[in-house]
């Protein structure tokens, strides 16, 4: 089953794009965090990383709506290949505000990647029940989720080596532009889809729109309470996005390539917690992973505070090797993994079931509806984090007189 989805002309175009897109995002995001931490000091560089993190999600909370909508009342394959073709201009943006060391211009190009992503999230996962059998979603939702996090990886590693004399342009734009091109070429390759509802009239004011599907998101228990086990899992994600780079830099004392090694084992963590997930769901709508993943996160929060907390000052280390031999930073590489495990444990299952769930008609709104409730959470968490940092009620840091470890 799952080689035969890979080879499908129904799914491979669409998640080799979702590939293609997550892994342009986030090479932009990380490049643009390694710009800020080279050009800027402390507690600043840690705001302007949280706030980089909630301009991406901005659109997500005023556009979704009109996604959903657009995506209802139109093909969304052809939706799909026009929102990747204007996603390259959103790459030339980008380039120029590396090439030139903006902080703000790259931050502009951010938004402007926010945006495509808010009108084509409820093509992504919308489209998925349009061309495969419900049997295959609990698949299609990991394999979608694991090439999320494995296209976060990959950015993030290609961001770094970038990064490691400074973000260099010469790597940056080539790679920027040829990765969003070959979306946008993969992108004409979708199946189409015709139209969920040809005589859906779209809401011009989009934040009646945005209340409208809320409202009608709340009015469905089960359906509500699946969304809230995705909100949280993207919450998680983005916290700990905007403070891995910090406190591995300020309080572990890793440089890029440590911090490129974490993302590394919670983007490959989240493929196998995915996996995981499709495997205990069977091809059936099951949320009981959900709780338990959401337990599970629980207890991997408070033991990495609890080590995180026990630091006294900077790890000593010559070398990539000789840093992680330290027992302290496999305990967070641990406490990391299982985090990406646990969340892939909440949200496939629960994906699965708000897809399942949907009227068909009515499907790309209510995962737009989700994807609001997903920004709402993320864009929140970001701009506390922003706000805790810029009055300096910082994370832990190492105390200098403290011991060696």
């Amino acid at each position: 089953m799952q080689l035969n989805l890979m080879r499908s002309k129904r799914f491979a175009p669409l998640f080799w794009t979702q590939f293609l897109s997550a892994f342009n995002d986030n090479f932009l995001r990380y490049s643009l965090i390694f710009l800020i931490l080279v050009k800027l000091p402390g507690e600043q560089a840690a705001s302007l990383v949280s706030l980089a993190g909630a301009i991406f999600m901005l659109p997500f909370l005023f556009l979704s709506a009109l996604g959903g909508e657009l995506a209802d009342l139109h093909d969304k394959g052809r939706m799909a290949e026009k929102l990747k073709l204007v996603e390259i201009g959103a790459a030339v943006v980008a380039i120029a505000g590396i090439g030139l060391g903006s902080i703000w211009l790259s931050m502009f190009a951010l938004f402007l990647f926010g945006i495509v992503s808010a009108l084509f999230g409820p093509i992504k996962f919308g489209i998925l029940p349009d061309h495969l059998e419900k049997k295959h979603l609990p698949a299609a939702n990991a394999y979608v989720e694991g090439a999320t996090f494995v296209a976060i990886l990959a950015g993030t590693i290609v961001a770094g080596f970038a990064a490691s004399d400074g973000v260099d342009i010469v790597v940056f734009g080539p790679l920027m532009l040829i990765f969003a091109v070959g979306c946008w070429l993969i992108s004409r390759h979708i199946p189409d889809t015709g139209s969920g509802d040809p005589d859906l009239i779209i809401q011009r004011n989009v934040f009646i729109s945005t209340v409208h599907l809320l409202t009608e998101l709340r009015a469905d228990r089960r359906i509500w309470h699946a969304s809230l086990f995705i909100s949280w899992f993207w919450l998680m994600g983005a916290v700990l996005t905007a403070i891995v780079p910090t406190f591995v830099s300020q309080t572990l004392g890793g440089n890029e390539l440590v911090i490129t090694s974490y993302s590394v084992v919670f983007a490959v963590s989240v493929a196998i917690g995915s996996a995981i997930a499709a495997w205990l769901c069977a091809g059936r709508v099951v949320l009981l992973p959900a709780p338990v993943g959401a337990a599970l996160i629980a207890f991997f929060c408070l033991d990495l505070s609890w080590v995180l907390h026990g630091v006294d000052a900077p790890l000593r280390y010559e070398g990539w090797f000789d840093f992680f031999t330290h027992a302290v930073s496999m305990r967070v590489a641990i406490d990391l993994s299982g985090l990406a495990i646990a969340g892939a444990l909440m949200v496939v299952p629960a994906f699965t079931a708000v897809q399942s769930w949907a009227r068909k008609d009515h499907r790309a709104r209510v995962i737009a509806a989700v994807n609001v409730l997903n920004a709402a959470f993320i864009f929140g968490s970001g701009a506390i984090l922003a706000g805790l940092l810029a009055l300096e009620i910082s994370i832990p840091t190492s105390r200098p007189m403290g011991r060696s470890i």
